[in-house]
C-alpha cells in the first residue's frame, strides 16, 4: 500500500460514520484530506538533501451548500486531519514553519461538490516582549511580520530562530541569531538600518541580497521564507 492510499485510508477511518452520512453526496472529508496532502506534496520546497518546506496555513473554499453542511463539523474534522497531516509530512521529510492552521470559507462561485485550497507556509512569530497597542501606535515605524506589528524604537532588535532573540521566528530558514535592526535616534528623525550577523541564508531588502541596508517606510525585508514589511502604525 502506498503513501497516498495509507493516507487516504487513515483519515477515511477516521471521518466515516457521521461525516460520511452527513456529507453523502457532496464534498467527502477524504477528499479534502487527500486535496491538502497532494498541497504538501505540489508545494513541497527544498531546504536540504532531506528536508523540504511545505505550506502550514490552508484556506478551503466551499460551495453555498458545502460550506452550510461542513462548517458545523469544521473544528471535529480539523481536528482529525492535522494528525495525518503531521504523519504525511514525517514520512516525506517535510518541515512546516509554525501550527498547522485549516480555515473554511465560502466560495458562491463553487457548484455543489467542488471545492479549492490556497495555501502559505506562515511562520510563527514570537517576540520576546510583547508590544502593547499604544507602544505600536506611539512608533514612527513598526516591523509588520505575519499580520504582527512590533515597534521600531532604539537600540532595535535582533531577529532569529533562537531563544536569544528579541523577535523570534519559526523559519527553519533562519538561523538561530540571524539579523539585528539598529535604530538610533537623530533628533526628529530615526535611523534605522538592519545588519546580517552571520546568517547562514543571508538577507533581501527590496529584492536585492545584502549586508546592510538602511531601513525606510515600505522597505521590505525577506529572512528565510518569511517577508517583513517596514511601515507607519496606521500603514497597510
Amino acid at each position: 500500500m502506498g503513501v497516498f492510499e495509507r493516507f487516504e485510508k487513515r483519515i477515511e477511518g477516521a471521518v466515516n460514520g457521521v461525516f460520511a452520512r452527513a456529507f453523502k453526496g457532496d464534498v467527502q472529508p477524504v477528499e479534502i484530506a487527500a486535496r491538502l496532502q497532494r498541497e504538501l506534496d505540489s508545494e513541497a520546497k527544498l531546504m536540504s538533501r532531506d528536508r523540504r518546506l511545505v505550506p502550514n496555513e490552508f484556506v478551503i473554499g466551499l460551495s453555498e451548500h458545502d460550506y452550510e453542511r461542513l462548517t458545523p463539523y469544521g473544528k471535529t474534522l480539523t481536528g482529525e486531519l492535522i494528525p495525518e497531516l503531521r504523519r504525511h509530512a514525517s514520512e516525506q521529510g517535510y518541515v512546516f514553519n509554525g501550527p498547522i492552521m485549516i480555515h473554511y470559507e465560502l466560495d458562491e462561485s463553487l457548484p455543489t461538490g467542488r471545492f479549492t485550497v490556497a495555501s502559505e507556509a506562515v511562520a510563527g512569530v514570537d517576540a520576546e516582549r510583547p508590544a502593547s497597542t499604544t507602544q505600536i501606535n506611539r512608533a514612527q515605524l513598526v516591523l509588520e511580520v505575519n499580520g504582527m506589528r512590533h515597534p521600531l524604537v532604539p537600540p532595535g532588535l535582533v531577529i532569529g530562530r533562537g531563544t536569544e532573540a528579541d523577535l523570534r521566528i519559526n523559519d527553519p530558514g533562519i538561523s538561530r541569531r540571524h539579523a539585528e535592526i539598529s535604530v538610533r535616534d537623530e533628533g526628529r528623525e530615526l535611523s534605522i538600518e538592519i545588519n546580517d550577523l552571520g546568517s547562514t541564508n543571508g538577507i533581501v531588502v527590496n529584492g536585492q541580497r545584502v549586508r546592510s541596508a538602511a531601513l525606510q517606510a515600505g522597505t521590505r525585508i525577506e529572512i528565510g521564507s518569511t517577508r517583513m514589511l517596514v511601515h507607519a502604525p496606521t500603514g497597510h
